[in-house]
C-alpha cells in the first residue's frame, strides 16, 4: 500500500475536517480554518509559489475577497461608529485562501472533501433528528440558527451529490455521496427551512443547463431525484413541508392586508420595504447597520414602518443588505465573491469537457456552492453569520485547488 505524503495526509485531515466539524461542533470549523493558514505560513515560500503557479486562472477569485475586504477597512476607517469586529468576517474569509495554497501545495486526495462532505450532512442529519424527535423543537438549528444550519447542510448535500462523479465507477460505493445528498436535504427539512428549496430548483437547472457536458448527465438525474424527493417529502404530512409552503403563501396574503405583520415571511417584506427606503437615502455608500437602524426606528415611531422591523439585526436579504450597508460598492463587493468564483469553476468544466477528460467533479461542486449561497441569500443574511462566511470561503478555495490539481492531473 503507497504511503501518504506527511503534508499531504495533514492537508487532507484538515480539509476533511471542514465540512465534517463545521456544524456538529462549535470550535471545528475555526479550529480548521486557522491550522490551514498556520500552515502556510508555516511554509510561506513554497505556498506563495503554488499561487504564482496558478494566479492567471485564481487571480479574479483572490482579487474579489480581497476588494471585499478592503471595502470593509475602508468603511471601517472612515465610519467612527463602525466597530472594529466588524473587519473579522472579510479577514477570515481572504484568509481562507491559505486553504487554496496548501491544497495546491500539498495535493491531499479528493476523496478528503468528499468524505467529510458526507460526514457533515449525515451528522447534521443526526444533530437535527435528535433536537426534533427527541427534544421536540420545533426549528431545530444544532447550535446556530436553524435557517443557517438547513442552508449548510444543504450545501453539503449538493456537493456530496456532485462527488458521485468520482465515485460513479466504484459500484456500491457510490451509494456513499447518495446517502450524504439525501441526509443534507432531510436535515434542510428538519430545520423548516424553506428559502433552501431555491437552492435545490436551481441547482437543478443549472445541471440541466450542462447537459452539453455529457459526463456530467449522472449528476443531472442525481439533482433531479433530489428535486424529485423534495416533491415526495412535501406531500407527506408529517415533515410538514406543505405546511411551512401554506404558511408562507398566508403570511403574505396578511401582511399585503395590513392584517398581521409578526409572521417569518410579514417581517421580512417589512424589513425589505425599509431597505428600499435605506437604499434610497444613500445609493452610493449606504451606512453604518447601527444608523440605519435608528433611521428604521424613526420610521416606526412615524408610523412609515411597522415595528415588525426593529427585531432583526439584519435585513433578511444579502443584496439589500449589501446596499443598504455599502451602497453600489457593496453590491459590487457581494456579487465579487459569488460571481467570480462560480466563473472559475464553470471555465474548469467547460476546459475538462473540451479536453475529453473525466469530469472536474470539483467544479461541479464548486459551482453549486456558490449559486446554493446566492439563492439562500435571497431570504436570509448568509454572510452575516461567521460560521457561514468562513465555511463558504474555504470550500470555494478547497474547491478551487481540488479542480486545478485535477485538471494537471489529466494535462493542461
Amino acid at each position: 500500500m503507497k504511503t501518504m505524503a506527511p503534508s499531504r495526509l495533514w492537508t487532507g485531515a484538515l480539509v476533511f475536517m471542514v465540512p465534517a466539524l463545521c456544524l456538529t461542533t462549535d470550535p471545528g470549523i475555526g479550529l480548521a480554518s486557522f491550522l490551514l493558514l498556520l500552515s502556510a505560513l508555516f511554509m510561506p515560500r513554497a505556498a506563495g509559489a503554488a499561487l504564482r503557479r496558478h494566479w492567471s486562472e485564481i487571480r479574479w477569485v483572490v482579487l474579489a475577497f480581497s476588494f471585499n475586504f478592503a471595502l470593509v477597512l475602508l468603511y471601517f476607517l472612515l465610519r467612527p461608529e463602525q466597530p472594529l469586529s466588524s473587519l473579522e468576517k472579510p479577514l477570515r474569509m481572504l484568509c481562507a485562501a491559505s486553504a487554496l495554497a496548501m491544497v495546491l501545495l500539498a495535493r491531499p486526495p479528493r476523496r478528503a472533501l468528499w468524505w467529510g462532505v458526507i460526514a457533515g450532512a449525515v451528522g447534521a442529519m443526526c444533530f437535527v433528528g435528535w433536537q426534533r424527535i427527541v427534544l421536540a423543537m420545533e426549528r431545530p438549528g444544532g447550535m446556530i440558527n436553524a435557517i443557517t444550519f438547513g442552508d449548510i447542510a444543504l450545501t453539503m448535500g449538493m456537493v456530496a451529490l456532485a462527488a458521485t462523479i468520482d465515485f460513479r465507477r466504484e459500484g456500491k460505493r457510490v451509494l456513499w455521496p447518495l446517502l450524504g445528498g439525501l441526509a443534507g436535504i432531510l436535515a434542510l427539512v428538519m430545520t423548516g427551512t424553506r428559502g433552501g428549496w431555491i437552492a435545490l430548483v436551481l441547482a437543478a437547472l443549472l445541471c440541466m443547463r450542462l447537459a452539453h457536458l455529457g459526463s456530467n448527465r449522472n449528476v443531472r438525474l442525481l439533482i433531479g431525484a433530489g428535486v424529485a424527493l423534495a416533491a415526495v417529502l412535501y406531500f407527506v404530512p408529517a415533515t410538514e413541508v406543505q405546511l411551512r409552503v401554506q404558511q408562507g403563501i398566508d403570511d403574505v396574503r396578511r401582511w399585503e392586508s395590513g392584517e398581521y405583520k409578526f409572521t417569518n415571511v410579514g417581517v421580512r417584506l417589512e424589513l425589505w420595504k425599509g431597505a428600499g427606503m435605506l437604499i434610497a437615502q444613500h445609493p452610493w455608500v449606504g451606512q453604518d447597520p447601527a444608523l440605519a437602524h435608528e433611521q428604521m426606528a424613526r420610521w416606526v415611531k412615524d408610523g412609515t414602518l411597522s415595528d415588525v422591523a426593529l427585531a432583526p439585526q439584519h435585513l433578511h436579504n444579502d443584496v439589500l443588505q449589501a446596499l443598504a450597508g455599502g451602497g453600489v460598492f457593496g453590491l459590487l463587493a457581494l456579487v465579487g465573491i459569488l460571481a467570480a468564483p462560480f466563473a472559475f469553476f464553470a471555465r474548469q468544466a467547460k476546459l475538462a469537457a473540451l479536453r475529453g477528460a473525466p469530469p472536474n467533479a470539483p467544479a461541479l461542486a464548486g459551482m453549486l456552492v456558490a449559486l446554493g449561497y446566492f439563492a439562500f441569500g435571497l431570504t436570509e443574511m448568509m454572510f452575516w453569520s461567521g460560521k457561514a462566511c468562513i465555511f463558504y470561503a474555504l470550500m470555494i478555495f478547497i474547491l478551487m485547488g481540488l479542480s486545478l490539481n485535477q485538471k494537471e492531473e489529466f494535462g493542461n
